[in-house]
């Protein structure tokens, strides 16, 4: 079966800052998936309003490209896995399990979806939907030593079933996500989806994350709480306590197109 193409790769990529399309190599990677994290938001705002998210190409280029809204793993990654082919990177998608907020020892679900990428024999990762924490830089996945990012640095470990990555947040390496480097196809996918935005206990369900990164700096809003974390620096925080008041929010401070207001605002409410 093959690969579905985008239907406007151009429009793509001049939201991402090229007139023509770049050349497949790690450099090109490493701009891309600094700039969509950058240009795409983390949202969860189907989920929050209990709305299906159809993650065929079709639907996710609307959504993102058309509608001004941005998404999940199962659709920012699909949107840049099927970019990155289209420019000729060898490039295959992958899964795994987030353990963020699990702890050590956790096996959760598999849920997350991200690529690996190859230049010859040397391979990489590459994630543009893992939220407030995304790496914004392929990750080298062949070495454990820690590596540098627009933002945190980064390491990968072994485990005995894969690897982990793990981010340095405050001077401490946390736990990410465990993942490996199994054939994934479409149904895996589905699967994984269908869990993430139907099943009453999947994390996302009745619930508001949202996240952008900057130069130096990421947005993140959880639930109504609204944070500004900049490399270096103290955090800012601040709890919006009206739901008109996260609609602004998510319009200016994330760019976001949202559904409309009568829609939003009661579920927002049912958050404060």
């Amino acid at each position: 079966m093959s690969q579905p193409r985008l239907s406007d790769t151009g429009r793509y990529l001049r939201r991402l800052g090229f007139d023509k399309p770049p050349a497949p190599t790690l450099d090109t990677l490493r701009q891309l998936q600094w700039r969509h994290t950058a240009e795409f938001p983390f949202e969860t705002l189907a989920t929050l309003l209990r709305q299906p998210v159809p993650i065929d190409l079709e639907s996710v280029e609307r959504k993102v490209l058309e509608q001004g809204r941005g998404g999940y793993c199962y659709e920012l990654n699909q949107l840049f896995l099927t970019l990155l082919l289209e420019l000729g990177f060898d490039v295959r998608s992958i899964s795994g399990r987030v353990v963020m907020n699990a702890g050590e020892g956790a096996w959760p679900a598999r849920t997350h979806r991200l690529s690996l990428v190859t230049f010859g024999d040397v391979r990489y990762i590459t994630d543009v939907g893992f939220g407030g924490m995304v790496p914004t830089a392929p990750l080298l996945l062949d070495s454990r030593d820690t590596q540098a990012t627009p933002h945190e640095p980064y390491r990968i470990d072994l485990n005995e079933d894969g690897y982990m990555l793990r981010a340095n947040v405050a001077g401490e390496w946390r736990a990410m996500y465990l993942f490996d480097l199994q054939r994934q196809e479409g149904i895996d996918y589905t699967v994984g989806n269908w869990y993430v935005s139907t099943h009453p206990e999947s994390p996302f369900m009745g619930r508001l994350m949202v996240a952008r990164t900057g130069d130096g700096l990421r947005k993140t809003l959880n639930g109504n709480s609204y944070a500004v974390h900049r490399i270096g620096q103290e955090s800012e925080r601040r709890v919006v306590t009206d739901a008109d008041g996260l609609i602004d929010l998510l319009e200016k401070e994330f760019d976001l197109t949202v559904p409309p207001r009568e829609l939003l605002r009661p579920a927002l409410a049912g958050l404060l």
